[in-house]
């Protein structure tokens, strides 16, 4: 039975606050790291991480220090909204990037209050985006984003709109007000476009990607230099592209 000890942590708490630990930045850790970032003792560390490496969670280097194994790599596939989503969309990217060339397209879906990026694909000399594979944005100020807040259960809407976003540029809507209006245009329109509101030279469209039950699972979008072209002008090729996948998924 998992039982609570001298922490007051369970042993699964021990073993997700484990593997919370690694990130982007800090994808390989020694044992007194995973100590410091946890809050655990070296001894509890030492127990839990030879057993996550025992089962394949993580992997010990020869430089001692410890990574994410392979796998938790197998287990995550098995994620609907992970790699069948992204391998039915994958071919449909490749010819949305191929007919427009714009700089990236991601796919995306929302963990209630972040943006979890399943694909990107980037054009050579394609400006610096915050986003990778696998990667979290937590903020709806995207293209992608606004879609998805657009369409998320009323109660994630309002839990998002109760504490002001944070405001990357002057053009990042912040008020709660203008973000409803904003999400309801998104609903009306079937597309959402975010004009330099996470970049000073980013601007990019998304639309909503329907699952089997009619539901928003997912959103496409591009982003691309801010000026190089209308949002208004990409909106029809993101939302026949953002069908497409929707029918593949109903297919």
């Amino acid at each position: 039975m998992d039982m609570p000890d001298d922490h007051g942590m369970s042993v699964t708490g021990k073993v997700l606050a484990l593997l919370g630990a690694f990130s982007h930045e800090n994808p390989a850790l020694t044992l007194t790291e995973l100590s410091k970032r946890t809050g655990l003792s070296l001894p509890t560390v030492h127990r839990r991480a030879a057993e996550l490496v025992a089962w394949g969670a993580l992997e010990r280097g020869p430089d001692r220090r410890y990574r994410v194994g392979l796998r938790l790599w197998e287990v995550a596939a098995l994620a609907p909204r992970g790699l069948p989503l992204r391998d039915v969309a994958l071919p449909i990217l490749h010819e949305l990037y191929d007919v427009t060339k714009e700089q990236h397209i991601h796919l995306s879906v929302r963990d209630h209050l972040d943006v979890v990026f399943l694909e990107r694909l980037s054009a050579p000399g394609a400006p610096q985006a915050d986003s990778r594979v696998g990667g979290r944005f937590g903020a709806f100020a995207t293209g992608a984003g606004l879609v998805l807040l657009a369409h998320a259960p009323d109660e994630v809407r309002e839990e998002y709109l109760s504490t002001p976003p944070r405001r990357y540029t002057s053009n990042t809507v912040i008020s709660p007000a203008r973000l409803r209006s904003l999400l309801a245009d998104v609903r009306r329109e079937g597309y959402a476009s975010s004009d330099r509101m996470v970049g000073p030279d980013v601007a990019c469209v998304g639309a909503p990607i329907h699952g089997a039950g009619g539901s928003v699972v997912a959103a496409l979008s591009i982003a691309f230099r801010a000026g190089s072209q209308s949002p208004q002008t990409l909106a029809p090729a993101v939302r026949a592209a953002a069908r497409r996948v929707s029918r593949a998924l109903r297919g």
